[in-house]
């Protein structure tokens, strides 16, 4: 019986474990809203494409490119305001190294969204057009 109870006291102590992790990753997440103007950009961008996603009716192969896209760019938003925080505590002075830290992080940031842009346009682009041509002029 001993032995039964302490394989539930280490399960209990790992799940226990697990939902402490989930809440300081859940903390980080709060952080970056709260801190980073940019983050809104990407919630409402990334709120606009799950809602033209669903108006389109876009089959599952093309919410899974979606999906992966809007991480990459969270991802790397995410990745950027740690580097900050980092580089904010390593040197709080002005260094030209810190610098390029935090402009190579924002190059990232920068980078996804370009692609982001690009993947919405050809995954979005044509089920879009079929959808309205109908509706205009020409």
């Amino acid at each position: 019986m001993s032995v039964l109870a302490g394989g539930w006291k280490q399960l209990s102590a790992f799940f226990w474990a697990r939902v402490r992790s989930f809440r300081y990753a859940f903390q980080g997440w709060w952080y970056v809203i709260r801190t980073q103007k940019n983050a809104w950009i990407h919630a409402i961008a990334s709120a606009g494409v799950v809602l033209l996603a669903l108006w389109l009716s876009l089959p599952a192969r093309d919410w899974a490119v979606l999906v992966l896209t809007i991480a990459l760019v969270w991802s790397a938003e995410f990745f950027n305001t740690s580097i900050e925080a980092v580089v904010d505590l390593a040197s709080p002075a002005h260094h030209p190294l810190a610098k390029v830290g935090k402009d190579v992080g924002a190059a990232a940031v920068l980078i996804a969204a370009g692609a982001a842009v690009l993947v919405g346009l050809l995954v979005l682009g044509p089920p879009l057009w079929a959808r309205i041509s109908p509706w205009l002029p020409f």
